[in-house]
């Protein structure tokens, strides 16, 4: 497994695989990868030829006051999970090499980006859809893998394709979680000992939802109603939202009809975790 830094390099690389005639399977990340990464990564090789993750912590969508300095980075871990499972390249640029320094040029979205995140974070997907964009077009990869523990992050890059006509298959994967319930995440390490025990409460406010909706509730506003309690129950966490939308949309809606996103947004002490689930519902 090689590890490269410019955009000249990885366009080498896949163009002496294209040229073989191999498939191509692209894992976007920032890197201090977990078992959630690794999910990815094999379903990428499962699914690919040859597989490239990228490990970039990408500066534009991090607002002024969120981690961009103190957001884990540990390459050397990185690389050694990816060649345990099989990837073949990490692309692993400095900001320089992804942006000019007089760089103007951003991928935007509306409507799908309002909400949930979108709402306390407003230059967050505009930094996602960019980069994204970017990599895409380095690697132009024929599937790339994203996770569904950033659900909305999922149906923002899926239109994006859909919309701007990218040649490529956008594949989501399952959350990967913890023993205890608790989403993988690289925010994970910020927690303390406490915070790390009273973070459970974000799955098991879901399991109350999910339990809800499987017994028949289609009301969004008593399924939103019954999450919140749980957390409140909590004395370390602290909500920032909690949502049902239309999965495709992103959009509020008061009865659950299709295929449903339950999402919610929680603070434990100062760290910010998202989980979520996503429901067919045939009415």
């Amino acid at each position: 497994m090689n590890i490269v830094s410019t955009v000249k390099e990885v366009r080498e690389q896949v163009k002496e695989w294209r040229a073989q005639g191999l498939s191509v399977g692209l894992v976007p990340t920032m890197g201090y990868l977990h078992e959630g990464h690794k999910s990815l990564i094999d379903k990428a090789v499962e699914q690919n030829d040859r597989v490239v993750v990228s490990v970039f912590v990408n500066p534009i969508q991090f607002g002024p006051t969120e981690d961009l300095a103190t957001y884990p980075r540990d390459l050397d871990r990185d690389a050694a999970l990816c060649e345990s499972a099989g990837a073949d390249l990490i692309f692993h640029p400095e900001n320089e090499e992804m942006y000019f320094e007089d760089f103007c040029t951003y991928v935007d979205m509306e409507h799908l980006t309002k909400g949930l995140c979108g709402k306390t974070r407003p230059t967050h997907f505009r930094g996602v859809c960019t980069v994204v964009s970017k990599l895409f077009h380095i690697v132009q990869p024929d599937r790339a893998y994203f996770g569904q523990k950033d659900a909305q992050q999922l149906a923002v890059v899926r239109r994006m394709v859909r919309d701007l006509n990218f040649d490529l298959e956008i594949v989501g994967c399952p959350i990967v979680r913890e023993e205890d319930g608790l989403a993988k995440s690289s925010r994970n390490t910020y927690l303390s000992e406490e915070e790390r025990k009273a973070a459970v409460v974000l799955s098991r406010s879901l399991a109350k939802g999910k339990e809800l909706i499987e017994s028949g509730e289609l009301d969004a506003e008593t399924i939103k109603k019954a999450i919140r309690e749980v957390i409140d129950a909590e004395p370390l966490a602290k909500i920032d939202y909690v949502e049902v939308v239309n999965f495709d949309t992103i959009e509020a809606i008061d009865t659950l009809d299709g295929i449903v996103l339950t999402a919610i947004a929680v603070y434990i002490g100062k760290t910010r975790l998202i989980d979520n689930f996503i429901m067919t519902i045939q009415s």
